[in-house]
């Protein structure tokens, strides 16, 4: 039985969209993976952006990565993903109906998108017997795994589904850069979050940031680092297939001559379990701690904390950890609920292993 794992983190550095504790958060779950569940270095993958040394986290580097990581298990196999970075989420595509109006997405450091379908496609692949662990410390990650049975969470993933206006309503919003379910704090339209003071629970001056990039953001940050000027919210995936090519999500270029309906006749993603940073029409956040300069994400540091308040020799399982993450986040004045999504086998399972 072996112990792999991939650890993404992803900081934008020099960008508009920059975060402080992705990266960290990403050293942390190594340490935490080496240390307290005896996987092996060599058998740990890391992607980053504040190193050129190594691979970036591109969005090819990231599915060559995921495939491998798949692809390798085999039966009795303990495998995790590890995400922190921004999350966001797309209009579906012209003629294309889908129950949620939106794709949630991770956004790698190239802007090449991997949606939720992609995600739900790649866990359908884990072999029987094999265990893989998603850990997702992003903005709406709650619906990153298409189609997985939510068991924590309020997300609207397995909420009966709105009527067609109400689709149709949210595509038109997000196309002008707004939701009706993106909100800031306060209630107001959803807008590039910039750093805002908070006082930890310690007395600690905080900068606090989401972990979203609204639509028109990452519109502007495509066109930036693709120099493609015609860049339609309502055809994104299209133009993600047009720059990228084979490097793209397999399902970005939706055929136009026809309806579709998102997940239609695929796999189901028993075999995967999702503990996401919070419900798919919420933001994850990322911390600064001003006088320190430690930087975190609050879901990452929510599970740190309950792992080191557990003793090695003893598990928690995968409901119990996302509890008591909820907790930690609310009491500590988060709004963001983490979320688990997974087969009803996995629940009181022991957490990674």
């Amino acid at each position: 039985m072996t112990k792999r794992a991939l650890l993404i983190g992803i900081n934008y550095p020099g960008t508009s969209v920059e975060l402080r504790g992705c990266v960290n958060d990403v050293r942390r779950m190594h340490r935490c993976l080496t240390d307290r569940y005896g996987f092996s270095n060599d058998n740990i993958t890391v992607l980053i952006d504040t190193e050129t040394s190594g691979p970036q986290p591109t969005g090819k580097n990231i599915r060559d990565a995921l495939n491998k990581l798949i692809a390798d298990g085999e039966s009795g196999d303990t495998l995790v993903v590890h995400y922190s970075g921004h999350g966001t989420r797309l209009p579906t595509e012209e003629g294309v109906l889908d129950a949620t109006g939106f794709d949630e997405c991770i956004t790698p450091c190239d802007m090449n998108l991997i949606t939720d379908n992609e995600f739900r496609d790649m866990v359908a692949e884990v072999k029987e017997g094999c265990r893989l662990t998603i850990i997702s410390d992003s903005c709406h990650s709650g619906g990153l795994i298409e189609e997985a049975k939510e068991q924590i969470g309020e997300s609207h993933v397995n909420h009966p589904k709105p009527p067609w206006f109400a689709s149709l309503f949210a595509c038109m919003l997000a196309t002008c850069g707004t939701s009706s379910s993106w909100r800031g704090r306060g209630g107001s339209p959803e807008r590039l979050t910039r750093d805002i003071k908070f006082k930890s629970e310690d007395g600690e001056t905080v900068d606090r940031k989401t972990r979203s990039i609204p639509l028109d953001s990452y519109i502007a940050l495509f066109k930036e680092q693709t120099g493609q000027t015609d860049v339609k919210p309502g055809k994104i995936r299209q133009t993600l297939a047009d720059v990228f090519g084979q490097d793209s999500s397999p399902g970005v270029a939706i055929l136009s001559s026809s309806m579709k309906i998102n997940g239609a006749g695929s796999k189901h993603p028993d075999n995967g379990i999702l503990l996401s940073g919070c419900q798919t029409d919420q933001k994850s956040e990322d911390v600064h701690v001003v006088s320190t300069g430690k930087a975190y994400g609050a879901f990452s540091d929510a599970i740190q904390t309950i792992l080191s308040a557990t003793g090695k020799d003893k598990k928690i399982t995968n409901r119990d950890i996302v509890v008591k993450a909820r907790d930690i986040l609310k009491r500590r004045k988060f709004r963001q609920r983490p979320g688990l999504y997974c087969h009803d086998r996995y629940v009181n399972e022991p957490f990674i292993c």
